[in-house]
C-alpha cells in the first residue's frame, strides 16, 4: 500500500492507572470506528461499549462514521463517574 492509499492513526483509551495508545494503518477514507475495530482495543478492554461511550479526535467529539486523516488520534472516552458541575458544588460547599 502506498502512503497515498493509506493513513496512519492512533487509537487511545485511558484508565486511571493505564493508557493504551495503538498505532493503526487504514485504507484512505477509513473511519473512527474502523480504526477502533482494527486496533484490537475492544478485545483488550471488553468494558468499552461504543454504543454508550463517546469518541473523539484530538479532544473533539466525533461520530463513529467520521472519516480520518493521516496522523489523527482517535480517543475513546470513559463515562464520567460524577457530574462535573455537581462535584464542583460539593467541593465548594466543603470549603465554604
Amino acid at each position: 500500500m502506498s502512503s497515498e492509499q493509506s493513513l496512519r492513526v492512533e487509537v487511545a483509551y485511558a484508565l486511571p492507572d493505564q493508557q493504551s495508545l495503538i498505532p493503526v494503518t487504514l485504507p484512505a477514507g477509513g473511519t473512527a470506528e474502523e480504526a477502533i475495530r482494527a486496533s484490537g482495543i475492544l478485545e483488550r478492554h471488553p468494558e468499552i461499549d461504543l454504543s454508550r461511550q463517546s469518541v473523539g479526535v484530538f479532544g473533539r467529539l466525533v461520530g463513529l462514521d467520521t472519516p480520518l486523516y493521516d496522523g489523527d488520534r482517535v480517543e475513546i472516552y470513559r463515562p464520567l463517574r460524577a457530574d462535573p458541575k455537581e462535584a464542583r458544588k460539593r467541593r465548594a460547599a466543603r470549603k465554604g
